[in-house]
């Protein structure tokens, strides 16, 4: 789920749409938000990205660190100012480590998917007084991908994490741990697999007979130069990256991006300007001239669509898979509480109370007109939601009250109540925003009262 309803009119609308009643029907959405009106977090979406780890992929377990580090991503807490009022995370702009195409927030966007990452708005101190609106990237195969920031400024990723939350998004300074741990989540976010594309950058022979045209193309020496290919900065071998700045005529020096699974990175360019590779070809064709005639042009876009390709860039959102990453989630307190580490400990609780509170609202309570049957189970369910969120309000109570004893028999008493609350849960699917047809209508139903808000 990861925290994508902090938008103010999906807040006021739920109410709205919700309503008060009995017990379990009120909202339980715990945050508004004070985002320009006309913010698209992308809140619709029920297919997330896929995120895949490198420690599971190799047949392994996530570390602390890494789970420490998922948490941290998805809380607000972390960061400051408006960015937390407004419940804004570092995974509103990288949804489960990869992008978010439909970002915008107007006066900081030039169009979807970009964002000013210097500006008065969440951090006054770090406003340039130009909108210079940028790609949030995927962070697909960071590890791999150095420097970072789109201008390549920074050489180290634990640089550019302290960046992003204390300069652009006017966070406290964060300490070691919490640096630690975000490091170690975005390098274990791999690239998906891509059977079109081999481990050593060729193409496999599941690519077509036109990407593997594209392919010797793309090696092809430049015909001004003869030093310079496609491939000299985007090299198969290395991620299809040189950890280079180039100026390729797009108003100044920027890092070469990789080509890996990038048929999912839109709107291309560090500032969003391509929607398509059919242009940015039709760019490099123009400002290196290529001389590449239509068909060519064609096999080139094919080879990056081959490169770019995965075998499951997508993955349906569930309540078993929403239990599975707030149990990954909570499972930093199985560490913090007997390390007696109150900040992550607070941290914890808050971004897991708001993850239940976010399931809680995917089941819509008795004022819901969007949709009928199965009330009683869509009551329990939020009950369900809302015992977990004052359960684990009772740990972080007691840790901050230096009484770790009472704290760790408050965890067990959490996940006591959260596996009793399973069943509720899954029994109330069919009639929760789990369903893509309810999900259509619940969310057709507030845009009708945005618009007559207005």
């Amino acid at each position: 789920m990861r925290g994508l309803l902090p938008a103010a009119f999906v807040a006021a609308s739920i109410a709205a749409v919700l309503g008060a009643g009995t017990t379990g029907a009120a909202p339980i959405l715990g945050k508004g938000s004070v985002l320009p009106e006309g913010t698209e977090l992308n809140e619709e979406a029920l297919d997330q990205p896929n995120e895949l780890f490198a420690s599971e992929l190799a047949g392994g377990k996530r570390s602390y660190l890494l789970n420490l580090g998922d948490l941290l991503f998805s809380s607000p807490e972390i960061l400051g100012g408006l960015a937390r009022q407004a419940g804004i995370s570092c995974n509103t702009c990288h949804q489960q480590g990869h992008n978010n195409p439909r970002l915008y927030v107007p006066g900081l966007s030039t169009r979807p998917g970009t964002f000013d990452t210097t500006n008065k708005l969440f951090n006054p101190k770090s406003d340039n007084g130009v909108l210079d609106a940028v790609t949030p990237p995927s962070l697909r195969g960071a590890r791999y991908l150095a420097p970072y920031g789109h201008d390549g400024r920074f050489a180290s990723l634990r640089d550019f994490v302290r960046n992003v939350i204390v300069n652009e998004f006017a966070g406290p300074e964060p300490s070691g741990e919490i640096l630690d741990a975000l490091v170690t989540y975005i390098q274990e976010i791999s690239f998906l697999p891509n059977p079109k594309l081999g481990a050593d950058g060729r193409l496999t022979a599941q690519a077509s007979a036109a990407a593997r045209r594209g392919e010797a193309l793309f090696a092809a020496p430049f015909r001004h130069d003869p030093a310079m290919s496609c491939a000299s900065c985007h090299r198969p071998t290395g991620a299809f990256v040189d950890h280079q700045t180039h100026d390729v005529g797009s108003g100044g020096r920027f890092k070469t991006p990789t080509l890996v699974n990038a048929n999912f990175n839109a709107p291309y360019f560090h500032d969003g300007r391509f929607d398509s590779y059919a242009q940015v070809v039709a760019y490099f064709d123009r400002h290196f001239d290529l001389g590449l005639d239509a068909d060519q042009q064609r096999d080139l876009v094919a080879y990056l669509e081959a490169v770019g390709d995965a075998a499951e860039p997508v993955v349906r959102n569930t309540v078993q898979s929403t239990l599975d990453e707030i149990a990954a989630f909570v499972s930093v307190l199985d560490i913090a509480i007997p390390e007696h580490n109150r900040e992550i400990v607070a941290l914890t609780v808050d971004a897991v109370g708001n993850e239940w509170r976010e399931l809680g609202e995917n089941f819509p309570g008795r004022g819901d007109t969007s949709v009928n049957g199965g009330l009683s189970e869509r009551l329990r369910a939020r009950e369900a939601a809302r015992g977990a969120v004052l359960a684990l309000r009772r740990v972080a109570m007691a840790a901050a009250a230096e009484d770790f004893a009472a704290a760790a028999q408050a965890f067990a008493d959490y996940r006591q109540h959260v596996a009793s609350a399973a069943a509720d849960l899954k029994q109330a699917e069919p009639w929760s925003l789990y369903n893509p047809a309810i999900r259509a209508a619940h969310f057709a139903a507030i845009r009708r009262l945005a618009e007559l808000a207005k």
